[in-house]
This record gives C-alpha cells, structure tokens and sequence, in this order.
C-alpha cells in the first residue's frame, strides 16, 4: 500500500495524533483538542489542535464517522470538506447540530450516546468527531466547446430524476 508522509505540529497541549483504527481504513480518526458544547441548529468549529502541511497534489478530506452520525444529531457541515495543500493553519471541524428542540430536561447529550436523542450536545476533548482521508488531486483544465453535447451522451435527469426504488 503506498504511504505519503504529511508532516504534523501540535499547537495544543494534550492533543491526540490521528490514527487509523484498522489496519485498512481509509480515514485516520481526528479528535476534539477541547470540550465543546453545540446546542440544537448551532454550528461551531472544533478544533483539533493540528496544523498540517499537505504535500502538493494532495488535498485532505474531512468526513463524518459513521457511528456520531447514526447515533446523534451531529453533522460535518461541509461534508467532505475540504483542507487544501497550502492551508497551514489549525485544521477545525464544522460540526452541527441539527437537533429541531433542547431534548429532555436540556440535558447534555455525549458525543458517545445512542438514540439519536434531540438535544444539547457535548464534544469532549479526546472524543473522535470525524475521519482524515489522504486524496490525490488531479488540476483541471477547462476547454471551451461549442456544444457539451457533441462528447459522449447526455443520460439527462439527475437531482433524483431517477427514484429511490429499485
């Protein structure tokens, strides 16, 4: 399997490394470097505590983990976001949550909770909140045509043009 170095600094005390939990895992797991609280329709950044250096041709997509987003109202915003190769400040995770109401009691909800219960939610430092994908990134070169059409087929629809049964 290949391997690209990204060089890392830590500009936080106390800040875990991401890391593969699997042997092949597309996605290192990044963790929260301070507690968070997100309250129903907020979105905050949560930082990590890392700044990279992304080799050029490569760009680093943020993703959701699965299990916060079956599990809680929780959301990467900009999903995959996107950290490009010359962005060389702390990396931050735009997070919502998408809880319609304050939950029972406005109890605080952990990251690690199950139910997908409305609430007030509280991210844990140490509590890893979404996944690091290494992607190669091939540059555009755009070529004005006459006519899109005139290349290959126009399969038409799209924006759910086909339905959802099978």
């Amino acid at each position: 399997m290949k391997e690209i170095e990204v060089a890392v600094e830590i500009c936080r005390e106390g800040v875990k490394l991401p890391e593969y939990q699997n042997e092949w895992d597309a996605g290192m797991d990044v963790c929260a470097a301070e507690d968070v609280v997100i309250g129903p329709g907020e979105t905050v950044i949560v930082p990590t505590g890392l700044k990279l250096a992304i080799p050029p041709g490569y760009e680093i997509q943020v993703r959701p983990r699965s299990g916060i987003s079956l599990k809680t109202p929780l959301r990467i915003a900009n999903s995959p976001g996107t950290i490009d190769a010359g962005y060389r400040d702390e990396l931050g995770i735009i997070v919502t949550n998408i809880s319609v109401g304050p939950g029972d009691n406005n109890e605080y909800y952990a990251v690690d909770s199950s139910g997908n219960k409305q609430g007030i939610y509280h991210i844990k430092k140490g509590d890893r909140i979404a996944q690091l994908v290494l992607q190669e990134v091939p540059r555009m070169r755009l070529k004005i045509v006459d006519s899109v059409n005139d290349i290959g087929t126009n399969r038409g629809g799209g924006f759910g043009s086909t339905g959802i049964n099978g």
